[in-house]
């Protein structure tokens, strides 16, 4: 599959190097030829130097061929503009822009615009290691509609089946990370001392079943 990334900072260097080793075609869209020097020696994919909203430096890219196009440069007008370009002119409907207002990202989600909100799930993340009793979203849905959380969890649950667990707290426990690996829990899955759970809940239940985590369960424990 071919892949055209616009901007060749840290991220799209990383995003270009890591889908050319795994055999993909890629294309690096960057205003600044030094930029380039971030790609690995062994990349073998294509280099234009332009502004990756422009349809010139876009057909260079072989945009008409794109399976995606990803806009990761600094500016969020820019990531946006050539998200819409690549989107309503050429027809690529995998696309996904880099936005650093939040603000912004929830306005373009609902256009249809995946976006990545760098600040934004920074901050989950931190406020993920340091709230107690584990209260942080690891993930949301663009919609703010599902979240994805791993709950402070009271060893009053271990030993309890995971479809037990799902059913009294209406939840659905996505995977469970066990020491050094993870799965997707099964009919016969059992919570086991020290386990994460990761667990998708409608957002506006993610506190309820957090406190019903938290404590040891009872019978009538759907929040």
């Amino acid at each position: 599959m071919h892949f055209v990334i616009m901007g060749c900072g840290r991220v799209g260097a990383t995003l270009a190097a890591r889908l050319d080793r795994t055999g993909h075609s890629v294309s690096v869209i960057d205003r600044s030829a030094d930029a380039f020097r971030r790609l690995p020696s062994d990349f073998s994919g294509r280099k234009v130097k332009g502004i990756g909203f422009d349809r010139d430096a876009l057909n260079q890219a072989g945009i008409d061929e794109a399976y995606a196009f990803a806009a990761v440069s600094n500016g969020d007008n820019s990531n946006i503009v050539a998200a819409r370009v690549a989107r309503e002119t050429f027809g690529v409907e995998r696309v996904v822009a880099r936005i650093y207002d939040s603000r912004r990202a929830d306005v373009y989600a609902r256009l249809g615009i995946p976006t990545v909100a760098t600040v934004r799930q920074t901050a989950e993340q931190m406020m993920r290691r340091i709230l107690p009793g584990g209260t942080a979203r690891e993930l949301e849905d663009p919609t703010g509609a599902v979240a994805l959380l791993q709950p402070d969890l009271s060893p009053a649950w271990v030993g309890t089946p995971v479809p037990v667990l799902e059913d009294r707290l209406g939840v659905k426990v996505a995977w469970v990370s066990r020491g050094n690996t993870a799965f997707v829990p099964q009919a016969t899955s059992v919570v086991q001392e020290h386990d994460l759970l990761h667990v998708a809940v409608n957002s506006d239940r993610v506190a309820g079943v957090q406190r019903a985590l938290s404590r040891p369960p009872v019978q009538e424990d759907r929040p």
